[in-house]
């Protein structure tokens, strides 16, 4: 299962961050898109949105204003769900994503896999 992380960020403090290192602790293939180009581990973050293939899940750590740009691409992608962590909650993208057949989860992608329920 592939997961896509949006608002990824190179800085080690920051909860993108975290995910990205702990997907990959937990084996999960993962790609990720931000504001800056860099790698974390083994994984690339693209500045410019990439032709993205086979996501199963989303994880969003923007704030909903910021995520209005993607959601035409993240819909197109059309994965079995996106995760929106904590801030990152918006009615009117659940709402799309709900016409779209797509599920969405308020949850924290770092307790989902710490409890096994990711």
């Amino acid at each position: 299962m592939k997961t896509l992380v949006v608002g990824a960020s190179l800085k080690e403090e920051r909860y993108s961050n975290k995910a990205i290192n702990m997907l990959r602790e937990y084996g999960h293939e993962v790609v990720a898109h931000g504001l800056k180009e860099g790698k974390v581990l083994d994984v690339d973050i693209f500045k410019d949105w990439k032709n993205y293939e086979d996501v199963d899940t989303v994880t969003l750590y923007l704030n909903p204003t910021r995520q209005e740009e993607f959601y035409d691409d993240i819909i197109k992608l059309h994965p079995r769900r996106v995760i929106f962590n904590p801030g990152t909650e918006n009615s009117v993208f659940v709402s799309l994503l709900s016409k779209n057949d797509i599920q969405s989860e308020e949850a924290c992608t770092l307790v989902l896999l710490r409890t096994e329920q990711y």
